[in-house]
């Protein structure tokens, strides 16, 4: 058995509870209530001024981190608003600005758009992070740390008590 960790390294699995909110004040995410948050210490499951803030802290600490633009979702790309028909969409499919789907990108590579804004007969996209050019403030506590295990390390993030949690990918391709 390899020792628990006392401090937040790299290939170590770490769980937080976190509060984020933004320059107004107005939180925009929070684990409170709920399960805290696992992340897979030095794979980039988080954004990296988080991440760098919270290397080398211990278990129970809490601290507050401010993220400036580039050390979270970038900055906002005023080329990255486009309006698309309507009809390019499934029929059926009841789109809501904030939704987030897959679009094909200029190699066929998937890329996330959202819905930022619904017209008549086009929908108004962003690849933009809804959180692009967004300062954030986060709020943590260290709830846990453990070490991660082989598969975890070789897939870049925590399986959880499921098995296949952490699916869904926070990442950073630009």
């Amino acid at each position: 058995m390899t020792a628990a960790p006392t401090t937040v390294s790299d290939g170590v699995v770490v769980a937080i509870h976190y509060t984020l909110k933004n320059d107004a004040g107005e939180t925009l995410d929070s684990s409170s209530g709920g399960d805290p948050l696992e992340y897979l210490h030095g794979a980039g499951n988080i954004v990296p001024g988080l991440e760098n803030a919270l290397a080398g802290k211990k278990l129970g600490e809490q601290l507050k981190v401010t993220v400036a633009p580039a050390d979270a979702y970038g900055e906002r790309d005023p080329r990255g608003v486009q309006k698309v028909p309507r009809n390019s969409f499934p029929p059926g499919v009841d789109l809501q600005p904030g939704m987030a789907f897959l679009a094909d990108g200029p190699d066929g590579e998937p890329v996330q758009v959202w819905i930022s804004a619904l017209e008549a007969d086009r929908v108004v996209i962003d690849l933009n992070h809804p959180l692009a050019g967004v300062t954030l403030h986060f709020e943590v506590q260290i709830s846990a740390l453990r070490p991660a295990t082989a598969e975890e390390i070789e897939h870049g993030h925590p399986h959880g008590p499921d098995g296949h949690g952490g699916h869904e990918h926070h990442g950073h391709e630009h």
